[in-house]
């Protein structure tokens, strides 16, 4: 009986051995069949790095953008305090995005910088237009059905691109940022066409220019929101302050 027991022991630990090394070995096989994400770096006329991350087959900046001169060393004019000269820019503006600790986070920036012929996006990349992301976006999975409306699209494509969580957006119910893209998104809120800032903003809200022109004084942009999984896609006024992103020519 005792014998019995022995071998009865035996060969339960030889199969619980069995079959915990297949399913390690089954771990391993999936972790080494993950392609890992094509990154790099792109450096601005400030000096500014960037990393940089490729999603199909676009590459895109992994950061916004943040700065302060053209591509030819001409400053960008600075509307920090002035409401007045922030609504009526007309040729290009930025100003300081400051969290409640006084420290600088980013940098908003109004359409008319994008439209500018001196250019601020690094040299050999530029400012997506609207069909740009759009690519994107169907990459992360957005139906055909959904890329072209307004308003909220898609299902998780927001969450792909929004850092993983909990950092940089405030948690809410089972919206969870997983970063899948490599886009890095963080949430600063915005910049209102008056001058006045977004509420809520810092952890709630984010919002990216496109190039896309919708009118004479509106152009297209994405956003996206703590509380949604999804990207909004619209049109503003070209005084707001978004931030930008740039992909590679």
């Amino acid at each position: 009986m005792k014998h019995y027991f022995k071998q009865s022991v035996y060969l339960s630990v030889v199969i619980i051995t069995v079959l915990l090394s297949a399913i390690l070995s089954g771990c391993k096989d999936d972790d080494e069949n993950v392609v890992p994400k094509e990154t790099g770096t792109v450096t601005d006329i400030d000096n500014n790095t960037y990393s940089t991350v490729k999603i199909g087959n676009q590459w895109w900046m992994a950061e916004d953008l943040k700065v302060t001169k053209y591509r030819n060393g001409q400053a960008i004019p600075k509307r920090q305090a002035d409401s007045l000269q922030w609504s009526s820019d007309s040729v290009g503006a930025y100003c300081e995005v400051i969290n409640n600790n006084q420290q600088l986070v980013g940098l908003f920036y109004n359409w008319h910088t994008i439209n500018n012929p001196l250019q601020i996006a690094p040299e050999g990349w530029h400012i997506p237009n609207d069909e740009e992301w759009k690519t994107m976006e169907s990459f992360l999975g957005m139906s055909s059905d959904e890329i072209n409306k307004e308003g909220w699209r898609g299902t998780n494509e927001g969450d792909k691109l929004k850092i993983a969580a909990p950092l940089g957006w405030s948690i809410y119910g089972t919206v969870w940022g997983t970063n899948e893209s490599g886009f890095a998104a963080y949430a600063l809120g915005c910049r209102m066409f008056n001058g006045g800032w977004g509420e809520p903003g810092l952890f709630a809200t984010g919002f990216w220019w496109t190039s896309s022109e919708y009118s004479l004084t509106t152009s297209s942009y994405r956003y996206l929101d703590k509380k949604q999984s999804s990207i909004f896609r619209d049109h503003a006024s070209k005084q707001y302050g978004f931030a930008i992103r740039c992909v590679k020519d």
